[in-house]
């Protein structure tokens, strides 16, 4: 069964290979792309390829999260190594673990940094707020440091049609685990209060709703759709504001089975909150202090 997937997401230049190589790792629901598209960023000297493989550490293939910290330590950006260091202790493959240890390692003494995994180095994060993370040999890193808190507070699936309960249950813990887990990987967000304390972060709650999951005949295809909405509240459980997005997942008529169904309408629901994560953090980031 061969799947394709189109996400409701910002266009690159078509000249511009990062940006349609960063989108490859971000939206695409097959492995093979998004393993292609991380190996190429790795050949690609140039700054703006950090981010995207920043994102691959938080990939579901472990294949992926390697070839990306392997790629990160051969770029060589100082600004990798937070997330790197997360890698190398949370990572749930021990191979991961120990190529992004590898290249947190090699970063650091590129820069003439101090080991990135000692009790000091790990400490030494400026509390001062950054507008911008660095690059090049300067002869102290940039810690990247969180400018958002962020908490998923309720996820459900209030999509019409006849799904059951279970059915339901599970949608709204997968869009829950795919924000979660984008969360996670990213250096700019925390979801503990303390360290929001420590910098005067103020609390945004993500409520987390499927509003579409359709499988509609479109031309040659079946077509499944998944649309999702994001309500974002204060600590005080004002409600701020909403983002809304999508993805859709092709498949021929000629090879299409039903009972490959919940494995699809996993695939939309996955790719529509990856690709609504870039959305979704630069709204927050707009949100007036409270």
């Amino acid at each position: 069964m061969i799947a394709l997937v189109i996400i409701g997401a910002r266009t690159a230049d078509a000249n511009d290979r990062v940006a349609e190589l960063t989108k490859l790792v971000s939206s695409s629901s097959n492995e093979k792309t998004r393993l292609s598209a991380v190996a190429a960023l790795s050949r690609i000297d140039d700054k703006r390829a950090m981010k995207p493989l920043v994102t691959a550490l938080g990939d579901p293939s472990a294949k992926i999260r390697l070839v990306a910290a392997v790629a990160l330590g051969k770029l060589g950006h100082k600004a990798a190594l937070p997330a790197l260091r997360s890698a190398a202790s949370d990572d749930a493959d021990a191979d991961v673990r120990t190529k992004a240890r590898l290249a947190a390692v090699t970063i650091a003494k590129a820069n003439q940094l101090p080991d990135p995994f000692t009790a000091d180095a790990a400490a030494s994060v400026d509390p001062r707020p950054r507008t911008k993370a660095g690059f090049g040999n300067a002869p102290r890193a940039l810690v990247v440091r969180p400018d958002l808190y962020v908490l998923i507070k309720t996820s459900t699936d209030d999509s019409p049609g006849k799904a059951d309960k279970k059915a339901r249950k599970d949608h709204a813990d997968i869009i829950r685990a795919s924000l979660a887990e984008q969360c996670t990987h990213a250096a700019n967000v925390t979801s503990q209060a303390q360290v929001a304390q420590r910098f005067g972060l103020d609390l945004k709650n993500v409520d987390l709703s499927v509003v579409k999951l359709d499988v509609t005949p479109s031309g040659s295809y079946m077509e499944i759709e998944a649309s999702l909405r994001l309500a974002i509240s204060d600590n005080t459980g004002k409600m701020l504001s909403f983002v809304s997005g999508g993805a859709k997942v092709q498949v021929p008529k000629r090879t299409y089975d039903p009972k490959y169904l919940p494995t699809l309408r996993k695939e939309a629901l996955e790719n529509a909150m990856r690709g609504m994560f870039d959305k979704l953090i630069a709204h927050l980031r707009n949100q007036p202090r409270s």
